[in-house]
């Protein structure tokens, strides 16, 4: 009787990807008063570089808006490198859709201010995302997807 290997998960490295700040409409911008519309577009992307150990890339679009001007659009993709073995797949899944891109958060949300207060406006204070139920829902609609497509 052989034993099951352990579950192992461990952070090899976290980096920053790409990132870009774009402030089309300034300095005109700035004399208008600061009431933006922010909206935020999140997607993640991961890709197996070796067995049991992924890249993951939590992508963040950032843009306010003052009426139709576009004040400024912030792009960043924190990246990491993590250990993932040994895990069964719903499991695995969980941790590579979940809960890694709640570990690459903050660092994302930090160069996102950082970018925006470089451009000489106030940070956004992006609000924690529950990636938990981002990720139920995802499942949730890939789940209603395949069932319509397979009748």
């Amino acid at each position: 009787m052989s034993e099951q290997p352990q579950p192992q998960f461990g952070i090899q490295r976290i980096y920053m990807k790409d990132s870009s700040f774009e402030s089309p409409n300034s300095p005109n911008i700035f004399r208008q008063p600061w009431e933006p519309e922010v909206k935020l577009d999140m997607n993640t992307r991961t890709a197996q570089l070796e067995d049991g150990v992924y890249e993951v890339t939590l992508m963040l679009t950032v843009t306010a808006k003052l009426k139709e001007e576009t004040a400024f659009l912030v792009e960043v993709q924190q990246a990491g490198v993590f250990q993932v073995a040994n895990f069964e797949e719903a499991q695995r899944n969980h941790m590579l859709g979940a809960y890694i891109p709640n570990i690459l958060f903050p660092y994302a949300r930090s160069a996102i201010d950082t970018l925006i207060t470089q451009g000489s406006f106030p940070p956004v204070m992006l609000a924690p995302i529950n990636f938990d139920a981002v990720y139920q829902q995802a499942v949730a609609e890939k789940e209603k997807t395949e069932g319509a497509t397979a009748h």
